[in-house]
């Protein structure tokens, strides 16, 4: 209900003798109203005596009698529950409104029009020195953008200054903001400095917006759909949060993040300027003890500090996935092969077996690798750190049912087509199978090596397995013999054999002259 002129207050004042301006100025009551209740008294000869022993109410009919019964007819809506209510997402005056209208019907009590309705709570906010949130609801948006004005540390070993920018992020009903130092404006950065973002407020909003950054929007026409990039939509479906960029040249559809920035820029930039910096991580503590400091200091025209009214708004915002979204690279149209792996930079991946021979796409991130078949996932890895080579991951369940009957005739052929070549090649293939995890993943390096005796002959795999083992070399692959046979070592190995041993047969009184066997196998003591 709207405020009433407190009638028996003037009345005293003026008993006191202070004059209609005096009343008006120190009681913050319009002079309109003082000069009415005034006029009433003269007219009606009242006096402070006369009304002294009544409440303010019964003071307040007496002057105003048309008013009161006006007043009082009305059913009284409840303030409080509405200025609550208007935090929830969706929630406005028109529906509270509405909502009372109904219940004033149901009780049998006329209500109040929405002007004199919206009216009352304007002057509940005031009266009790709440904050009117119409325009923002806690939790309903975070606001994003890049600083303009940048920051700088030197690089000792240069003495060049190197420029760094600052990430800024903010929700508008608590105003509590985040702050990341960033090497460059980059996509990744960018999606990091998101992902950072909502760690820091400790929940989601339900929409976030961004500036029209090339790193972020694809396209956004006057009319039509807006395009964002494709990790960026992801990052968005990840958080549960719309990605909504600011309308082109209209900085005023996120007024909160541009007020923060020029606010971090006197908060941080500001008080940072005469401080020198020797390297990224100092620079970056600085920012953080300054940034910490501006969300915890004390509002200059609210109560509170934006850390305390964030305790309220976490309330509303989204919790937070149970992982962190990642940032993923896509490589389209990666062939399975016949053992129904696939390879990204030379280790292999497997894949429903049903699908050997056919194209998939790969979604790879730091710490996994997932393969994809027409937007469908089949199946998740964990990836293999880039120094790994020549790694299978394999899952069970991507082999056919009947793979394990014919694993150990396959692997017995192939080490039955090894021992034929002879007994060094017989050797690497036993290697590379005792390498492997599951035998499977050993038929591709084994075939792959076994193929060159068609190219090279029998006799002279044999002897590239032979000078392979002899160099140290633990398990030799195909690369490695096919560098050896490419380049004629293997020929120029044999005949220092055949020298050798010719050399020996013939001069007998070199003594024993001993062959590669024993070097290979460690001396004497391993020969006998």
């Amino acid at each position: 209900m709207a405020r009433k002129i407190n009638v028996k207050l003037i009345m005293e004042l003026r008993d006191a003798g202070l004059s209609r301006s005096a009343i008006a100025s120190t009681r913050h009551i319009s002079r309109h109203s003082v000069s009415e209740v005034f006029n009433i008294a003269d007219e009606k000869g009242i006096h402070y005596d006369d009304i002294r022993a009544l409440d303010d109410s019964e003071v307040y009919h007496i002057f105003y009698p048309e008013k009161f019964a006006n007043e009082t007819m009305y059913g009284d809506p409840d303030y409080e529950h509405v200025h609550q209510e208007l935090k929830k997402v969706g929630v406005t005056l028109k529906l509270l409104h509405e909502e009372y209208v109904d219940r004033c019907e149901r009780n049998g009590e006329i209500p109040m029009g929405k002007t004199k309705f919206n009216e009352g709570y304007a002057e509940f906010t005031v009266a009790n020195r709440l904050t009117n949130h119409l325009e923002h609801k806690p939790g309903e948006r975070a606001e994003v953008d890049w600083s303009g004005p940048t920051m700088h540390y030197v690089d000792m070993s240069t003495g060049e200054l190197i420029t760094v920018y600052l990430f800024v992020g903010t929700l508008p009903y608590s105003q509590y903001s985040y702050v990341e130092p960033c090497l460059d404006m980059k996509m990744d950065t960018f999606i990091r400095c998101h992902i950072h973002m909502y760690e820091y407020f400790g929940g989601a909003p339900i929409r976030t917006v961004c500036d029209n950054l090339k790193t972020g929007v694809v396209s956004h026409p006057k009319e039509g759909e807006i395009i964002l990039t494709d990790d960026y939509a992801a990052l968005g479906s990840h958080y549960m949060t719309a990605i909504m960029p600011a309308g082109v040249r209209k900085p005023k559809q996120k007024p909160s993040v541009e007020g923060t920035v020029g606010k971090i820029a006197t908060s941080i930039i500001a008080r940072c300027r005469n401080d020198v910096y020797y390297s990224f991580t100092e620079l970056k503590k600085a920012v953080s003890d300054k940034l910490h400091k501006f969300n915890h200091e004390a509002f200059q025209k609210r109560e509170g500090s934006r850390y305390e009214v964030l305790q309220e708004e976490r309330d509303f915002l989204r919790p937070l996935p149970d992982a962190p979204y990642e940032i993923a690279e896509w490589v389209y149209d990666r062939a399975v092969n016949l053992d129904f792996h696939v390879v990204y930079k030379k280790n292999r991946y497997s894949c429903p077996y049903q699908y050997a021979k056919k194209k998939v796409d790969l979604k790879v991130t730091d710490r996994f690798v997932e393969l994809y078949h027409k937007g469908e996932r089949l199946t998740t890895h964990n990836r293999f750190p880039d120094y790994m080579k020549n790694k299978y991951s394999t899952h069970p369940e991507d082999m056919p049912p009947a793979f394990r009957n014919i694993v150990q005739w396959d692997d017995e052929r192939i080490k039955n087509w090894a021992s034929s070549v002879g007994k060094s090649t017989r050797q690497v293939i036993d290697r590379i199978f005792s390498n492997v995890g599951i035998k499977e993943q050993g038929y591709n390096p084994c075939l792959a090596i076994l193929r060159l005796s068609r190219t090279y002959t029998d006799a002279r795999l044999e002897t590239a397995c032979d000078l392979a083992i002899s160099r140290g070399i633990k398990v030799p692959r195909y690369h490695h013999l096919k560098a050896i046979l490419t380049a004629n070592q293997d020929i120029s190995y044999k005949e220092q054999l055949e020298v050798a041993s010719d050399y020996s047969a013939d001069d007998s009184s070199m003594g024993y002259l001993r062959g590669s066997d024993y070097y290979r196998k460690g001396g004497d003591s391993d020969a006998k």
